[in-house]
């Protein structure tokens, strides 16, 4: 008898990508563009509400569209509650999520348990949550970040995000400089594990990297060019997790000592400013180019320290050694037992990570 072929896969993918300066005012366009009805409910936090709420609010409203706008604070399992409560009482059919990357990941999760369409319009670019299929919620159980829909279009208005700090656009470059160590986690699992691999993915997710850290010269502050040059690799590393249908070509041991930083250190360094300093050692694990990881880093401006990060050494150390406990079902450099106290010493100090 011959075997059936079964295999199948649904890839989802934003449909419209508008980036560059002013790009805003086109947003009323998109909607019309997907037929999208009112009402629509706005996502957004106190401080963005009035640097592009307002804006977007008066955009709409030009448009011919109903709109209301709800402020929402830390991207908790409650803020998600509060916009799906919302919108279902003014029966919102699409959500705007307006802000960063919280507040996009709660406009994010709130259209996936509702089933509508969100546009993502974000007001700084710290890490690439921008365009990707993943939501990190505290208070999901264990998880670090959950499935969710990808957005249905992307507004970056490079006039907007040059008002936020440089900082933030500075973390979201470290975190797709990661994607890096996070493709030979990957690999490294493909070999011992069988897990299965997207070469698309990877190559996507790699090429966001190698873009990033070749024009790391030209990314500066307070020059609105630099975020045109950086949002692209910063979308493009959110698709390539959309292509592979998780997180794997963006996220790896990097991610897992960010996150475990988060439960140890919590608040003291944005997530890409983390995972760019774990890239640095994990890098050195797999063997890797780890000098031209920090150094890359370095030119942009993101922290390539424990001390720049504002976190003490011993927590980093203690990061390193309970890292492999995020993921347990991600098989990454650290292995299934994560690393001794005494290997974890080593390794950052060789990186020059603690000194």
């Amino acid at each position: 008898m011959e075997d059936i072929f079964t295999k199948s896969r649904s890839i989802s993918l934003p449909r419209r990508i508008l980036a560059g300066h002013d790009v805003l005012p086109q947003l009323g366009d998109v909607c019309k563009e997907f037929e999208l009805k009112s009402p629509a409910l706005m996502v957004t936090g106190s401080t963005t509400a009035a640097l592009a709420g307002k804006p977007v609010a008066d955009i709409m409203v030009g448009a011919g569209y109903e709109i209301q706008m709800i402020q929402v604070g830390e991207a908790t399992v409650e803020s998600v509650r509060q916009v799906v409560e919302l919108a279902k009482e003014i029966k919102a059919r699409f959500l705007l999520g307006v802000g960063g990357g919280n507040k996009i990941d709660i406009a994010k999760m709130a259209a996936t348990e509702l089933r509508i369409p969100y546009i993502s319009i974000p007001t700084s670019a710290s890490h690439d949550g921008i365009a990707s299929p993943r939501a990190s919620i505290h208070g999901f159980g264990n998880s670090v970040s959950v499935e969710a829909k990808v957005p249905l279009a992307i507004l970056v208005d490079t006039k907007i995000i040059i008002k936020a700090p440089f900082r933030l656009l500075a973390s979201g470059c470290a975190d797709v400089i990661s994607n890096k160590s996070a493709l030979l986690d990957w690999k490294l699992a493909q070999r011992l594990r069988g897990e299965s691999f997207s070469t698309s993915a990877a190559t996507i997710a790699e090429y966001a990297a190698d873009s990033i850290m070749a024009n790391a010269t030209a990314i500066k502050p307070n020059l609105e060019e630099s975020i045109w040059t950086a949002i692209k690799p910063i979308i493009i590393s959110g698709i390539a997790m959309a292509i592979a249908g998780s997180s794997r070509p963006t996220s790896g041991a990097e991610h897992m000592f960010s996150h475990m930083l988060d439960r140890l250190a919590p608040k003291k360094a944005l997530h890409g400013e983390q995972c760019g300093v774990g890239s640095i050692m994990m890098m050195y694990l797999h063997g890797g180019d780890w000098q031209k990881i920090r150094d890359s880093l370095s030119t942009i401006g993101a922290p390539i320290t424990g001390e720049q990060l504002g976190i003490d050494r011993e927590i980093i150390i203690q990061a390193l050694c309970r890292a492999h406990e995020i993921r347990q079902d991600r098989y990454t450099v650290l292995g299934d037992r994560g690393l001794t106290y005494e290997a974890a010493e080593r390794l950052a100090k060789i990186t020059g990570v603690i000194s």
